[in-house]
């Protein structure tokens, strides 16, 4: 069988975001996507309205059916939506239920893309630095990013999440500046190993941080090691984005939705 990479996400209908950008970005991996649902989310491709969670005794129940049928290779969680879903995980980890040494893609989602708080942001916080210390890779945006760290500097916010026992941490520069290339880091055990510069398209896209942490869950599955996983995982995502649907032509400021099923 396919490596599989068991998610932890919710559901987005618009398909944009969530569940159906793991299941999409982990296929084009060459992985198989199991997905332990966190949530059901009231959302088009350019708005969130609300969001239901899955209770975390639900979606327990949901990785263990998995776990215990599945060769799971990779852990990814996206928007995971409340504390005790992401306190259920850490508790996966710190028992070994989840098998020790298992890569972890941690997307630590606190405001979806295209607009909505998915929860209290200073509990989730909180509780998002139990489970860090057990990620391989977190992949947070500068607004999560500086939330975490409680750092304003991108590059000091990674090594202090890195020192307080993350293993490595991919800065990206999208959400931070309007013109100009995308930048992105990668700093592992508070070192920068890799750094990449992505052309910055117009527009704005629903979905391209899901998709890009999952489809470095599924390099991962498939035997990458970080650095290249991060490498094939940009060169994939900018082509989703260059070849991006839009669902508003009309409108000029439109969310975009990553064409997945494009080819790096």
């Amino acid at each position: 069988m396919r490596p599989v990479v068991l998610c932890f996400s919710g559901l987005d209908p618009s398909g944009g975001a969530g569940l159906q950008a793991d299941i999409e970005a982990i296929g084009q991996a060459g992985a198989h996507a199991a997905i332990a649902c966190s949530a059901i989310t009231i959302q088009n491709s350019q708005q969130v309205f609300g969001f239901e969670p899955c209770s975390s005794q639900l979606v327990r129940a949901q990785a263990m059916a998995v776990l215990d049928d599945l060769p799971v290779a990779v852990i990814k969680s996206g928007m995971l939506g409340t504390t005790d879903n992401i306190k259920m995980l850490t508790h996966l980890f710190a028992n070994k239920i989840i098998k020790k040494g298992t890569p972890f893609v941690l997307d630590p989602v606190l405001v979806a893309n295209s607009g909505g708080s998915l929860g209290d942001e200073a509990t989730l916080v909180a509780a998002f630095q139990k489970l860090l210390p057990y990620a391989t890779l977190i992949t947070p945006n500068t607004h999560e990013l500086r939330a975490l760290s409680g750092e304003q500097d991108l590059h000091t916010g990674a090594q202090k999440l890195c020192a307080e026992g993350t293993h490595a941490v991919l800065v990206k520069t999208s959400h931070d500046f309007d013109s100009g290339d995308i930048e992105q880091y990668l700093y592992i055990k508070g070192a920068m190993v890799h750094k990449s510069t992505l052309p910055r398209l117009s527009g704005e896209f629903h979905g391209s941080g899901c998709s890009l942490a999952s489809h470095i869950a599924g390099r991962l599955a498939m035997g990458d090691d970080l650095v290249d996983a991060v490498i094939a995982a940009d060169s994939w995502i900018t082509q989703t984005l260059i070849a991006a649907d839009n669902p508003h032509p009309n409108e000029a400021e439109a969310q975009l939705i990553p064409n997945r099923f494009v080819k790096a």
